[in-house]
């Protein structure tokens, strides 16, 4: 069979099908570009930075060469010929003016490799022909320590494990993975905190939302999309000002405890400490959150028919029977919906623990921002972000499991 235009009717369908396509191709692009550059390319750059290592080789070459039939456990320091490759290599990096950017990755691993890369950088080129062991030995008494020698040999490879060690609080040593000593662990703590505090907020917008939702769904729709403004309010306000509101109430001297000292609830000299601790966090963030509850469990609430609850009434059931067997179920989608939203949300947050939150309160990332703007240590900071980035998607494998990600919906 033929088309119009004398070609075959299946090819015919066959070049329209394809420039079908490509046209919704075209459609998407924009947001398909947008999607790449702003989330797929940072995510790959993240984990990039995570395990690469490439300073140290393409700083210290021939370092890196020698030191391969150097062996720790000898309890030497290394040979001429390993310190004759770091002099020519030290004294191109500080023409290059790189050895303070290697000293500084490798301060990461052992503390006081940085002054001693500087130190050596400004005196490296008063060397002279020959002896160079010595020569260095007098400059500096680090590089008699095999600790130095043995993290610039670990560290030498273009990957590395180590920054996803230091994030789980281990650090490779000549023996292999070790945790650190007990008052040098931090991350782990901090995940689980992080984790912890996440849950805690999730329930306890869960606890506050359901009922609002509840009343706005139930109610006549002008007045519930009266009510509606007040919870979208917030969207509407900075974040900066709503956390500093709660700085405000929550403080020891703030409006909370005045009035509690004025009603005579609290004497003057115990009143409550609700900032800079886990309290504040909590109650600051379930502000923060709680639309995000509200709104999915109101779209799916606004869907179920009264006439449910109302016909389980006049066949005998209880208020409390005709919610709990009738009404909640068909709620639970909702309830997933804004679980997850919330618990996604807060477990990345860190403007208000940053802000409210104090030592007791902070999140794992605050710590990742810490090392990202402060300490420019991106590869531990790229490491807890890709550990953090695991986490959530672990958690919603696992939501998927045991809920099942096409029972939740937003209305």
């Amino acid at each position: 069979m033929l088309a119009a235009d004398g070609t075959p009717l299946k090819a015919s369908l066959a070049r329209a099908l394809r420039r079908q396509k490509l046209r919704a191709l075209m459609l998407i692009a924009p947001l398909l570009l947008f999607v790449v550059l702003t989330f797929i390319a940072p995510i790959v750059d993240m984990l990039w930075r995570s395990i690469e290592n490439q300073l140290v080789p393409e700083t210290l070459p021939r370092t890196v060469e020698a030191l391969k039939d150097w062996n720790p456990k000898s309890g030497e320091v290394p040979g001429e010929a390993v310190f004759a490759a770091l002099a020519a290599d030290l004294q191109i990096a500080v023409k290059a003016k790189t050895h303070t950017r290697v000293a500084s990755r490798l301060n990461y691993e052992q503390p006081g490799i940085a002054s001693l890369f500087r130190q050596s950088g400004r005196k490296v080129k008063r060397l002279e022909e020959g002896n160079y062991r010595e020569q260095f030995l007098d400059m500096h008494d680090g590089w008699g320590s095999i600790a130095v020698w043995s993290t610039i040999k670990r560290f030498s490879g273009d990957y590395t494990a180590g920054y996803f060690l230091n994030a789980v609080d281990m650090e490779n040593t000549g023996d292999g993975a070790q945790f650190k000593s007990e008052d040098q662990q931090i991350y782990l703590f901090l995940f689980g905190r992080t984790f912890l505090l996440s849950v805690t907020i999730t329930f306890t917008c869960l606890l506050l939302g359901y009922p609002l939702a509840w009343l706005l769904a139930t109610l006549p729709v002008r007045t519930s999309n009266l009510l509606m403004i007040l919870v979208l309010l917030p969207f509407w306000t900075s974040l900066l000002v709503r956390t500093s509101a709660w700085i405000v109430l929550l403080q020891q001297e703030g409006v909370i405890n005045d009035t509690l000292v004025t009603i005579g609830i609290l004497d003057d000299n115990n009143r409550l400490q609700m900032m800079f601790n886990q309290t504040g966090t909590i109650i600051a963030m379930t502000h923060i959150l709680l639309p995000f509850m509200i709104l999915p469990l109101y779209s799916v609430m606004k869907t179920i028919p009264p006439s449910y609850v109302r016909a389980a009434k006049s066949l005998g059931a209880t208020d409390w029977t005709a919610f709990w067997r009738v009404y909640f179920p068909q709620s639970v989608p909702g309830i997933g919906a804004g679980a997850i939203l919330v618990f996604i949300v807060a477990i990345g947050y860190y403007i208000t623990p940053e802000l409210v939150g104090g030592t007791d309160g902070i999140f794992i990332s605050n710590r990742i921002a810490y090392h990202i703007s402060s300490s420019l240590n991106w590869g531990l900071g790229a490491a807890l972000g890709v550990i953090l980035l695991g986490v959530v998607l672990i958690f919603y494998w696992t939501y998927d499991k045991i809920v099942g990600i096409d029972n939740v919906k937003l209305g």
